[in-house]
């Protein structure tokens, strides 16, 4: 007999059970035994008993840690006859990165270390920054020449200098042997005139040399931002109770009356299914003459903490919540007739329309993944509903699960072919298929008049 595969899943090794799907049913149903007995290939035997009524099989904690077993590990279950069941357990391998080919591009080199550097200083503050210096080895060419000797020039052409007033005794005390000979116009050695300031070429500037001094200089500063006049802010516009209920006439499919004196109109008009509800939207609102209006229901329109004698009300919250609930999924007249008849139609009501909601959002959002789990599969391919089943998990239910790939078979989407045995026949991508999706929908809104729609 073939061997089933069945691949564990956490809830599975959370409560140490096998959850029995559709495709293992005929494996266990043609077997009565109150207990089956799973047997591996060492000989080793567990006992496990049928749980019917959840569809499990519980006991099979012993086989997983026996057998070291976790996520996405699969068992391959053959049946052996009275009640035994050969299990097979494979252990998915862990996937371990592939080397990349050996790189023969020589290794980066260490960025240079960083030093600090000064833009500009004063006597109370001093800025600095971080400025990467690389150390270079000096040119042979820019080795130190020795310097040429520059005649002396004239005293009248030497420009005279305003010594320190701390430093002035020892300067003329070391100058005064030079002063006293510097009529003669005999050679002295360089260290002689030292206080004599002599007029010598300027030296080349390296390329380095000049790089750092534009780099410490000191950056300019920002011109001023121009004022911005602060403008005061005005609070968020809260609406008023005839904006909500206007509000909720646009989300719903009604058409809002506003009839004076605080009264206002819900009129569905869906001919012999169409009704008519009248809204006080305030205790003086029941003598206005709009109140007298022919309708079939009336609401007056309390807190949630009130509660009027003789009229039937509609509460602020529950109004506040029709309309967070109308923005996630359509609601229609269709659907609240049935609350304005309750007599009070607050909170406790609205927490159906919540379910319906709920329900409408949940089926969406398993459309979605089946989509998604289609995406995975290339096109022109098969889909088994039972593998298809499987990979879904327990979001969704094998009805649902028909009912889906049954619409995707249909116009506008044609994604899927049925065949015989419970296959399907996956005719293009799924990203294909939605972006072709887009560009109808963008087609048909384009061909959309708004004077062509009828009026009923």
């Amino acid at each position: 007999m073939k061997a089933a595969r069945y691949i564990i899943t956490r809830p599975c090794l959370a409560e140490g059970s096998l959850r029995l799907l559709k495709y293992l049913e005929p494996l266990f149903s043609e077997d009565p035994s109150e207990t089956f007995t799973f047997q591996d290939l060492s000989g080793r035997s567990y006992p496990v008993t049928p749980d019917r009524p959840r569809a499990r099989l519980l006991g099979m904690g012993e086989l997983y840690r026996a057998h070291h077993l976790g996520v996405n590990d699969v068992l391959l279950i053959t049946a052996q006859g009275e009640g035994r069941y050969l299990v097979d357990c494979v252990v998915k391998p862990l996937s371990r990165p592939v080397p990349g080919p050996a790189s023969s591009a020589p290794a980066r080199p260490t960025p240079p270390p960083t030093t600090r550097v000064v833009v500009s200083a004063s006597p109370y503050v001093r800025e600095v920054r971080m400025e990467r210096r690389v150390p270079d080895a000096p040119p042979a060419d820019l080795a130190p020449e020795p310097r040429r000797r520059v005649p002396e020039p004239a005293p009248s052409d030497v420009p005279q200098e305003q010594p320190a007033p701390a430093a002035e005794a020892r300067r003329n005390d070391a100058a005064a042997p030079a002063v006293a000979r510097r009529p003669q116009r005999e050679p002295q050695p360089a260290a002689v005139r030292g206080p004599v300031p002599v007029q010598r070429p300027p030296e080349p500037v390296t390329e380095r040399e000049r790089a750092v001094a534009v780099q410490v200089q000191p950056a300019p500063k920002p011109a001023p931002l121009p004022e911005v006049p602060v403008l005061p802010v005005a609070p968020a516009a809260v609406q008023t109770l005839e904006e909500q209920l206007s509000e909720l006439a646009r989300l719903t499919g009604y058409r809002c009356q506003h009839l004076g004196g605080g009264v206002v109109r819900l009129h569905a008009e869906l001919g012999p299914h169409g009704y008519q509800v009248l809204l006080a939207t305030s205790e003086a609102a029941l003598q206005a003459p709009g109140w007298q209006e022919p309708c079939d229901y009336k609401a007056l329109i309390t807190e949630e903490h009130e509660r009027p004698q003789g009229v039937p009300r509609f509460t602020r919250e529950a109004l506040f919540a029709l309309l967070e609930h109308a923005r996630l999924a359509p609601l229609s007249p269709v659907d609240l007739r049935g609350y304005w008849n309750t007599g009070s139609f607050d909170q406790e009501s609205v927490a159906s329309v919540a379910e319906l909601v709920s329900a409408h959002l949940a089926q969406r959002g398993s459309f979605s993944h089946v989509l998604m789990t289609l995406a995975q599969q290339p096109a022109h391919s098969l889909v088994a509903l039972p593998r298809l089943a499987e990979r879904l998990g327990s979001g969704v239910n094998t009805a649902e699960l028909q009912d889906i790939l049954e619409t995707l078979t249909r116009p506008p989407f044609l994604a899927l072919t049925p065949l015989p045995g419970g296959q399907y026949y996956l005719r293009s991508d799924m990203r294909a298929l939605l972006t072709d999706l887009g560009e109808y929908a963008d087609g048909m809104r384009r061909r959309l008049k708004p004077q062509a729609q009828l009026k009923g």
